[in-house]
């Protein structure tokens, strides 16, 4: 993509900002989505969890690309937690798809990014999926079904659409990797339940080259799934950052305690989720860290 105008909904995430760094540095412009006053001219205003946009403030960007929505793994899973959210990613997503479909063709962005989750497919087992397998079932199922068809009105207002179905994002600075290295560094890690389950993973910078080949490349539509070719184990996850980090990783955390301390969330971290990227790769994407020790060394 030559050098575009594109809005950012979730610019200060961990993906986000990483995305946005990168749009900058090739000379792009980043429009950002914030929920409080805009405070500059590249800032427009927007409530995911009511599901409102400033419209007007998307006319003219190139793309639009939305990574905002709630820690799924920030807290305990209760009621109102849950309904938060989905408020935020199936009202804001909502709200986004029909700013764009609403704007005189003229001043249409091109292109809807949308993120959604590996856990739209649930529970795999050892059965490795890819694009073409049906949702699973429970929350993150069916919240991925419900975020996936809320970006229905850029689609049918001719806008490329696109949903980027991201996996465990291996980084230092967020996500589930965040938790772990400071546990690792102190030599408490280990493996989580029986060590079986599997974790789809991606490094930061491949998830963000991901992100720009999506934008940047004409036909590509529907889902993709943003992980590395080779989900592993826990118990391999666990065994890479032993080594990587010189530190012994003697200790488990039974299932039974992650159920007590997690609630209902134990159940995502004990699944498993054999998820491989095929249509990522079809479209000529290479990832430059497909391995588990190749992105654990990237994030250190």
């Amino acid at each position: 993509m030559e050098r575009a105008r594109i809005a950012v909904a979730g610019a200060s995430g961990l993906i986000g900002s990483a995305l946005v760094r990168s749009l900058t540095a090739d000379g792009h412009t980043v429009v950002r989505l914030v929920r409080g006053e805009p405070r500059t001219a590249d800032e427009v205003r927007w409530d995911p969890e009511r599901g409102s946009v400033d419209a007007d403030g998307l006319a003219g960007c190139d793309a639009v690309v939305n990574l905002a929505g709630a820690n799924v793994g920030g807290r305990r899973w209760t009621p109102a937690y849950k309904a938060r959210i989905r408020a935020g990613r199936v009202r804001g997503t909502g709200a986004l798809a029909g700013a764009v479909a609403g704007l005189p063709e003229d001043v249409r962005p091109r292109v809807f990014l949308n993120g959604s989750a590996i856990g739209y497919y649930g529970e795999t087992g050892d059965h490795a999926v890819d694009e073409s397998a049906p949702p699973g079932e429970g929350f993150l199922p069916r919240l991925c079904v419900e975020w996936e068809a809320s970006a229905a009105p850029a689609r049918e207002a001719g806008v490329r659409t696109v949903f980027a179905r991201t996996g465990l994002v291996v980084a230092r600075g967020g996500g589930a990797w965040a938790r772990l290295f400071p546990l690792f560094r102190a030599g408490l890690g280990g493996r989580l339940g029986d060590g079986r389950q599997y974790w789809s993973y991606i490094a930061l910078h491949d998830e963000v080259a991901a992100l720009r080949h999506l934008l940047d490349t004409d036909g590509l539509s529907g889902p993709f799934n943003l992980t590395a070719p080779h989900p592993v184990t826990n118990r391999e996850i666990t065994e890479a950052m032993a080594r990587v980090l010189r530190r012994p990783a003697v200790f488990a955390v039974p299932a039974p305690v992650l159920r007590t301390v997690l609630g209902e969330m134990a159940g995502d971290v004990l699944g498993s989720a054999r998820v491989v990227p095929a249509r990522l790769l079809e479209s000529g994407f290479r990832f430059a860290f497909p391995g588990i020790e190749e992105a654990v060394r990237a994030a250190l």
